[in-house]
């Protein structure tokens, strides 16, 4: 028997209305998956800064800082992890010491050197020689190279990731460093100078004014362990604050963002 009027109208309506509750739990579930996707992500960024994960520690370069950055990057080789001179040794001959030997530096020196202040130690979270707060790494280093085997005199730029160094500037500085720390003689006659630099806003951002602190208390770390490392290898440096802030960031192609915070020369002791 055909059906009736009335049952082919409900029919239809009853599909209507299943067809549309299909319709809206296919939206709320994909609406659901999204929500889901989102917290996680969001998640993942919060917890990779905070680990001192995979996340870039700088930006680009600012095109405030003279002669920019290169993408060339200068090999370091490897650094050793065993020495002739015991920790207790190195901190009971550590000396403040401002005159050099009229001789260069190695590379393998410098990139010990270089290592100390700011190498990385750990890889999956790439945390550093020195301790930071929050792993959020703000200080930069840089070197004022005059006279190392193997390297041209100019400005570089440290690269923990890749131990490494980025040229900034392919000439020599020596005269407007010295001028720019008040004339300090142990400027004057180091075969190079290593640089302390930090962008106080990667801790600042996390901890507020108090990172600052945080921020200066991490120089000082870095600083004893090229300190340390100098006295192992033969050599001399001294911590270095005195000096005009713009002057040191112009003359090394510091980034806008970047404040000099110590110079250390290094060089071979007198005696040798």
């Amino acid at each position: 028997m055909a059906p009736s009027m009335g049952e082919v109208v409900n029919r239809s309506a009853v599909s209507r209305r299943t067809v549309g509750r299909e319709v809206v739990d296919s939206w709320r579930l994909r609406r659901a998956e999204q929500v889901v996707l989102c917290a996680a992500l969001g998640l993942v960024a919060l917890w990779l800064p905070a680990c001192g994960g995979d996340v870039p520690p700088y930006g680009p370069a600012s095109s405030g800082a003279p002669g920019g950055i290169t993408e060339d990057i200068v090999s370091l080789p490897e650094p050793r992890l065993r020495g002739p001179l015991s920790v207790e040794e190195a901190l009971a001959r550590r000396r403040s010491v401002r005159e050099y030997a009229d001789a260069p530096l190695t590379v393998d020196q410098l990139s010990q050197l270089l290592w100390s202040a700011q190498g990385i130690t750990e890889r999956r979270y790439g945390l550093r020689t020195a301790p930071s707060a929050g792993a959020l790494y703000p200080l930069q280093v840089y070197v004022a190279v005059e006279r190392v085997d193997g390297l041209r005199a100019g400005v570089y730029r440290y690269d923990p990731r890749r131990h490494g160094l980025e040229l900034v500037l392919d000439r020599s500085v020596r005269r407007q460093l010295y001028r720019a720390a008040l004339s300090q003689s142990a400027l004057a006659g180091a075969p190079a100078t290593l640089a302390l630099a930090a962008v106080f806003a990667r801790t600042t951002r996390k901890y507020g004014e108090r990172g600052r602190r945080y921020v200066y208390m991490e120089v000082g770390h870095a600083a004893e362990n090229v300190c340390l490392q100098a006295i192992a290898l033969g050599l001399g440096t001294v911590v270095i604050g005195a000096f005009d802030d713009g002057s040191v960031r112009r003359t090394l192609g510091m980034r806008d963002d970047e404040e000099p915070l110590y110079l250390m020369p290094v060089g071979r002791l007198p005696s040798q």
